[in-house]
């Protein structure tokens, strides 16, 4: 074992879930978690339990520490407060900079989990002040993480439990003194401000102050000296909330995010792959639970997929829910963006905060659709489904291609599909291959079909990497993804709105085939073919393909001909019209 992560604890089951839950989403994998609980009265204990932590008794922080070093089987001690949350990376981060600096005590940077300019502005001051005197004397406190060894921890004989304050920087100072101490850059720790709140900043700066005062001697710091300029106190503040099934929200959510997050401060929610997807390029990323469809045979399971969805509710929806109010009381957000995403419609009207819903979903609900008869019982399921997921938000935004009347166009908005740049960037033309990609891959009969054709045909979505005959299995590679389908005559998918709308823009007739019993992809693939973009078939022969290879220079220029697209400004620019409409 390489590292223990030791947190002490006392009625903290607002908080711990949180610190867990980021230690949980760590690539660092090589560690174990001990709680130090002395004797909570709340659910403190049966938390740190489920999470499958090493549970020992605890007391006073010294003693919980001490307690919880001596079951300890790493060689590297981490000590954390329960209520920080760890940043993408912290653990990796924290023991490669520790290792590469040869340092026996250290410290991380903190940030605060608060929207207030005075708070960001006293945690960066603080910081700044750690490292300006970490050559003068070693000191540091608990919410900043202190890392350790466990034979320099043994050597001292852990921290002191005769002392009721200060116990955290004497056991640095005492380490340091006989190791080399620093202020780690690279790892930051998002730390609580419950103290502040609870005491007042006077107070808590005042005893800080205080305390400090008694280890240092010499010229005051004061921020002229520091040179030091101040954050961003004019940025509107966001929870963005992404739906994780699929990848088409996750995909949306990104290039929207990207613009938002450049003049505002955006805290994001997703689920399952979207929060994989969306942990990679954002900081503020916080993995929530979600639903997801139940397919099999190339069809929506919907019995299983109620039955799932019931039995992860009562978890999913505690646990998210309070990691999101925890978040939200922390950020006070001034507007709520949810594409499909079900917990922070909820979160929206527990804290009266203005919701903007953004997705493809609510043509559903929003618009006069004109859908042959035998979809009904499918349909009905399907608008049931998005009006329990989304209730009665400050407005709908839609994105589409295709546009159906509107029941309230004062309330909602369509817009052109959200496009990656990368699609935008893509040079197209008609190479002699057709790309056929299924997020099923239960769709066994289509390969069958496609074999008997002397085409070429690259298949994306079996999980694989082989040659079949005229087929070309990959798996999913998203740069050989996008070459294949500028490069491709023609896509063959199911009713994805993602991957429709992608292969439109880059003028690419498609013919789909949507999964069963998926309204939306039915609905997708319905108006596409209306549009004369390409065809629409329940399921697929041979001479439904050779007639739509057939015909690819007709629905080419009834493409080029009838979609249009912006380049994402609209849509942009009227969330920031929102936001500067709600962010008061």
């Amino acid at each position: 074992m390489k590292l223990s992560i030791i947190i002490p604890t006392f009625n903290e089951e607002s908080y711990l879930p949180h610190l867990l839950e980021s230690i949980k989403r760590q690539d660092f994998s090589d560690y174990e978690v001990i709680v130090a609980d002395a004797g909570s009265k709340d659910s403190t204990g049966d938390i740190a339990h489920e999470w499958g932590c090493k549970v020992v008794e605890g007391g006073l922080p010294s003693v919980g520490r001490n307690q919880g070093a001596e079951a300890a089987s790493g060689e590297y001690l981490l000590f954390l407060d329960s209520d920080v949350i760890l940043t993408r990376d912290y653990l990796e981060l924290c023991l490669d900079e520790f290792e590469k600096r040869e340092l026996g005590i250290a410290i991380t940077q903190i940030a605060p989990l608060s929207d207030s300019f005075l708070n960001k502005i006293t945690h960066d001051l603080a910081n700044f002040f750690m490292k300006r005197v970490e050559n003068i004397k070693p000191h540091g406190a608990g919410c900043y993480g202190i890392i350790t060894t466990k034979k320099l921890h043994n050597e001292v004989e852990g921290f002191d439990e005769d002392l009721d304050f200060g116990e955290d920087t004497d056991y640095i100072e005492r380490i340091g003194s006989i190791s080399q101490f620093k202020v780690l850059r690279s790892p930051k720790l998002l730390v609580s401000t419950r103290r502040l709140q609870e005491e007042g900043l006077r107070n808590v700066a005042f005893k800080y102050a205080k305390s400090t005062f008694y280890q240092f001697r010499g010229k005051q710091i004061t921020a002229e000296d520091l040179d030091y300029t101040f954050g961003h106190p004019d940025q509107k503040r966001i929870l963005y909330s992404v739906c994780g099934e699929g990848m088409g929200h996750a995909i949306r959510g990104r290039v929207l995010l990207n613009h938002l997050t450049k003049n505002n401060e955006v805290h994001i929610f997703a689920s399952d792959r979207a929060y994989d997807y969306l942990a990679d390029h954002f900081d503020n990323v916080y993995e929530i639970g979600g639903f997801n469809t139940v397919y099999e045979d190339n069809t929506v399971q919907n019995t299983k997929t109620f039955i799932k969805g019931m039995k992860d509710l009562p978890g999913d929806l505690k646990n998210s829910l309070r990691l999101m109010y925890s978040v939200a009381k922390a950020v006070k957000p001034q507007v709520i963006i949810s594409d499909f995403e079900f917990y922070s419609n909820l979160l929206s009207k527990i804290l009266r905060v203005p919701l903007i819903s953004l997705d493809n979903m609510h043509v559903l609900t929003q618009a006069e659709l004109e859908v042959p008869r035998k979809y009904r019982t499918d349909r009905i399921a399907a608008e049931g489904v998005v009006r329990s997921f989304i209730q009665l938000p400050t407005v709908y935004l839609i994105t589409s291609y295709f546009y159906p009347p509107l029941k309230n166009s004062s309330k909602t908005k369509y817009f052109p599909p959200v496009l990656r740049d990368t699609i935008m960037e893509l040079e197209p033309y008609n190479g002699e291959h057709v790309l056929v990609y299924q997020t099923s891959a239960s769709n066994v009969r289509l390969l069958d079909i496609l074999k008997e054709f002397d085409d070429e045909f690259i298949v994306y979505g079996f999980h694989r990497d082989e040659r079949d005959g005229n087929l070309l299995f990959k798996s999913f590679n998203e740069d050989e993804f996008f070459n294949d389908l500028a490069q491709a005559r023609a896509v063959i998918s199911n009713g994805g709105f993602t991957l429709i709308s992608e292969a439109l823009y880059l003028g690419k007739p498609v013919l789909s085939v949507p999964v069963k019993k998926q309204f939306e992809q039915i609905l997708n693939a319905l108006y596409m073919d209306r549009l004369g973009y390409g065809e629409f078939h329940e399921d697929l022969d041979r001479d439904d393909i050779e007639n739509f290879l057939s015909k690819l220079e007709e629905y080419r220029k009834n493409i080029r001909l009838g979609f249009a697209h912006d380049h994402n400004q609209s849509i942009m620019d009227e969330l920031d019209f929102l936001i500067d409409k709600y962010a008061k």
